[in-house]
């Protein structure tokens, strides 16, 4: 929460990058159900005999009336829909080359800093915030600053679908520290191979993309479009509902690395139940903090996971008014579930439109469970 004696801080500029490469729910199901069924064929024995279960089927129209979901971006479609690997391929890099996620965080970077009219020597500092890391070290977020020309520091963080709000968290408390002037926020979110594509519960969700965010000092911006932040808002409560177990450990303990219990998977109707209130409450009580109600919102960027989620967290906010009249553009549909990213897009997409002192709040909502918002006001 900010007060009177806080320096102004203002988002300046977004970036958005998008993969080459979709694939549509018919390409998904036609790929999975062929696996189901060979499986199914392949084990019937042992199905009948009771001592594994038998894969059920999916359809498109699963997919969109669960999900929202009609395709994903992926940044490489090879393997994924191959019945003999399931799994995107991507070809080994050389270490002297960029790796891949700093290759698409730098992309969304350059867009953010043209939009928020930055040059590299305005920047310093880059925090890459994300679901996966696709290396523990040296950080991504040190070979975008280097990739850039940008001096001062980087560092990485790990908040699954909380990454953005989360990692603009600390953007915000370098800032009104003192220790940033202006601090690049990147959400390089490489789903797709944690995505574990026998899964009819979930082979659906996640799609690859990148956003950066530009946040600075007001006295600093010149952007065309800023957003004073009024606030910032964080909680975590332990959840085992969403998980993902990949891990280093898994060497010293001899468990497979990419078993379907290192993948993500999660309880989603649990998922539903529990976080969309608390999601809510979540949004009510920053509001407050700030002398505000929802009614005074002109819009809402949501973290973009579920369309029915989404409208039961507005519905929960509203007391019971009709989600579809409430101001929250949904980018799932085109763009799938992307982890922290996704209200970044959404954001990005859908924000050059609201008039001066017009209220915005951007609010995460996912793995932990983990909540991140910030509120936001037109300049």
């Amino acid at each position: 929460m900010t007060n009177n004696n806080t320096p102004s801080v203002v988002i300046s500029g977004t970036g958005l990058w998008t993969p080459q490469y979709s694939i549509t729910n018919e390409e998904l199901v036609e790929s999975y159900n062929a696996w189901a069924e060979r499986f199914n064929r392949e084990n019937r024995e042992a199905i009948d005999a009771g001592s594994i279960e038998e894969k059920p089927t999916s359809s498109a129209r699963f997919i969109e009336k669960a999900s929202g979901i009609r395709s994903r971006y992926v940044y490489a479609r090879e393997g994924i829909l191959d019945i003999d690997r399931m799994r995107p391929k991507f070809p080994e890099r050389n270490p002297s080359e960029l790796s891949i996620q700093a290759e698409i965080g730098v992309e969304a970077a350059r867009k953010a800093m043209r939009k928020a009219n930055k040059k590299p020597s305005d920047i310093d500092a880059v925090i890459v915030s994300c679901a996966y890391t696709q290396r523990a070290y040296p950080a991504i977020a040190v070979e975008v600053q280097t990739a850039l020309g940008i001096d001062g520091f980087g560092f990485d963080m790990l908040m699954a679908c909380s990454a953005a709000t989360f990692g603009l968290h600390r953007a915000y408390d370098s800032l009104v520290s003192g220790s940033a002037r202006c601090v690049l926020a990147i959400n390089p979110e490489l789903m797709t191979p944690m995505v574990n594509y026998c899964d009819r519960e979930s082979h659906f969700i996640f799609g690859d993309v990148a956003t950066a965010t530009i946040m600075e000092k007001a006295e600093t911006a010149t952007a065309t479009h800023c957003y004073d932040v009024l606030g910032t808002r964080a909680m975590t409560t332990f959840s085992n509902n969403i998980r993902s177990g990949f891990g280093h450990v898994s060497r010293a303990t001899d468990e497979a690395p990419y078993g379907s219990e290192k993948l993500f998977h999660q309880q989603g109707r649990k998922v539903f139940e529990e976080v969309s209130p608390l999601a809510a409450a979540h949004i009510r009580d920053h509001l407050a903090e700030l002398g505000l109600k929802p009614h005074d919102v002109r819009r809402f960027w949501l973290h973009q996971a579920n369309i029915n989620m989404n409208n039961m967290v507005m519905k929960h906010l509203f007391e019971g008014e009709d989600a579809s009249r409430i101001d929250a553009p949904t980018i799932i549909d085109q763009y799938a579930n992307t982890a922290s990213a996704g209200l970044i897009i959404a954001f990005d997409r859908y924000n050059e439109d609201l008039a001066g002192g017009d209220i915005g709040v951007i609010c995460s909502f996912g793995a932990g469970y983990s909540i991140g918002s910030l509120v936001l006001r037109k300049r």
